[in-house]
């Protein structure tokens, strides 16, 4: 009995440690959750910094932040950034040119690129 146990658990400890679909889909769903948290606090941060010039900072620092967790949080920096820029360039009127530079400041933070590129001068520290 002690050992039908003891090999029981230690068919559930080789389960949980390797590389399954379930695991994998599992550390995705985490990823992108995490991710379009990451993506609302820069919208939060860019809403309460209130900066001028500083819109372009924040697309890549939410893109970057949620693509460093992993696919899941790339995933969800792209369906967010693409669904918020469909969305303004309809209702904004700020135009193709805003929507294509925006856009470009996403897929700089999400391939990896250094956020403080897009950095205004002056912007708080805090941010």
């Amino acid at each position: 009995m002690k050992l039908s146990v003891c090999l029981v658990l230690l068919s559930m400890a080789v389960w949980a440690s390797a590389d399954n679909p379930f695991s994998r889909a599992g550390k995705f769903i985490k990823d992108a959750v995490g991710g379009a948290g990451d993506m609302l606090r820069a919208y939060q941060d860019m809403r309460e910094a209130n900066y001028k010039g500083a819109d372009k900072y924040f697309h890549a620092r939410g893109n970057y932040d949620a693509a460093r967790r992993g696919p899941g949080g790339a995933w969800a920096a792209r369906v967010i950034s693409d669904a918020r820029e469909t969305w303004q360039s309809g209702v904004s009127g700020r135009g193709a040119e805003d929507t294509a530079a925006d856009q470009e400041a996403n897929r700089w933070g999400r391939s990896g690129g250094d956020p403080n590129r897009y950095r205004p001068a002056g912007l708080p520290s805090r941010y």
